[in-house]
């Protein structure tokens, strides 16, 4: 079989933590399956971007254009500000390669504490367009340092970006449990919702078997609090996307376990995956680091690659470790080490 290349980007904080952990169990299950991997590693990172001005080099793009797909573990760190370290490398990244697709998987796994009553469960996947929206570099600052100043921010939304994400959540949830919700506020903002409603609408009458209603975000919100179990594939803009996703891994238990794929569904160029957790800069370095999600985007990773039966087997693995106290970290109640609950994931995997 031909190798496959991955671009592996630790990142920051956690991230160079996580991805080891990633690494070792792709390890063991491409060993099982006959798979090969390479991985060229890279240190674009805020540490990187303190010593020499940037976040990765001005040929970033041209280089990652040669691998299969790309492997992020984390970005962020004290004394960079968000904004520039989200624009110095992640944004840029999913728009060069228009990965326009951020599907976030929320589940909640036997064993794993959640706020929800014991009669609620939770399996449904966030898709969250990844390109466009309110993340939008159009608009700009003015007088600067004067009681007037005053800052202007445009989103931008394109009835082709709405169009392919809309389709692609109707695509996903034929193969689940045919459902889909879209995430609005239409009542409150009166030119870009409405049109996405319109657009998605339009959408849906070409998925007949799929059932589809929308929702404001608000009360989306609190229903996904008070009715988790009854979403299947939610759909959302770039922002509402991004919060609900995380509000969903805290109600599944931890956004340590939350996996994510910035993918570019026509594969012309590769996808990117990554943990939807942070940096974490308060735990980096003490080995507590709940290795999980990045071992979910991983497998993820190898699903979108074409090894679907190795993907599997580290879902299996992870369901039966998550189920042990002994193998969860702290964040899940456990007491184990991101190194335990590694090899723990390895050991099932061998």
């Amino acid at each position: 079989m031909t190798h496959q290349r991955i671009a592996v980007v630790p990142g920051d904080g956690i991230g160079g933590e996580v991805i080891a952990s990633a690494r070792a169990v792709l390890d063991a299950v491409c060993a099982g399956h006959g798979i090969q991997l390479s991985y060229n590693e890279f240190d674009w990172s805020c540490q990187r971007h303190e010593r020499e001005g940037a976040m990765m080099p001005a040929d970033a793009i041209d280089t990652l254009c040669g691998f299969d797909a790309i492997l992020l573990g984390a970005v962020g760190w004290p004394g960079v500000p968000d904004h520039v370290s989200l624009w110095g490398l992640l944004i840029p990244i999913r728009r060069a390669f228009r990965q326009y697709v951020n599907p976030r998987p929320i589940r909640v796994f036997d064993g794993v504490k959640t706020p929800l009553p014991a009669d609620k469960n939770a399996d449904f996947v966030v898709v969250r367009e990844n390109v466009e929206g309110e993340y939008s570099e159009i608009g700009g600052r003015m007088n600067r340092g004067f009681p007037d100043e005053i800052a202007v921010q445009e989103s931008v939304f394109t009835r082709v970006g709405v169009t392919r994400i809309a389709d692609y959540a109707f695509d996903l949830a034929q193969t689940r449990r045919g459902y889909v919700t879209s995430a609005t506020k239409s009542n409150g903002i009166v030119h870009t919702l409405p049109f996405w409603d319109e657009v998605v609408a339009e959408r849906a009458t070409r998925y007949p078997d799929v059932r589809f209603d929308s929702e404001h975000i608000d009360a989306l919100a609190a229903k996904f609090v008070l009715q988790p179990e009854r979403f299947d594939v939610v759909v959302g803009s770039n922002l509402f996307g991004d919060i609900l996703s995380d509000l969903a891994a805290a109600v599944a238990g931890s956004i340590g376990i939350a996996p994510s794929a910035n993918l570019d569904p026509t594969r012309q160029f590769p996808s990117m995956f990554e943990p939807v957790h942070g940096s974490a800069p308060d735990i980096a370095g003490k080995g507590i680091a709940n290795p999980v999600g990045a071992i979910w985007s991983a497998a993820m990773m190898l699903e979108h690659l074409g090894h679907a039966a190795a993907s599997a087997d580290v879902l299996t693995a992870m369901e039966t470790t998550l189920a042990n106290p002994d193998t969860r970290t702290a964040d899940l109640g456990g007491t184990a080490s991101t190194a335990q609950v590694t090899d723990a994931l390895v050991g099932h995997l061998h």
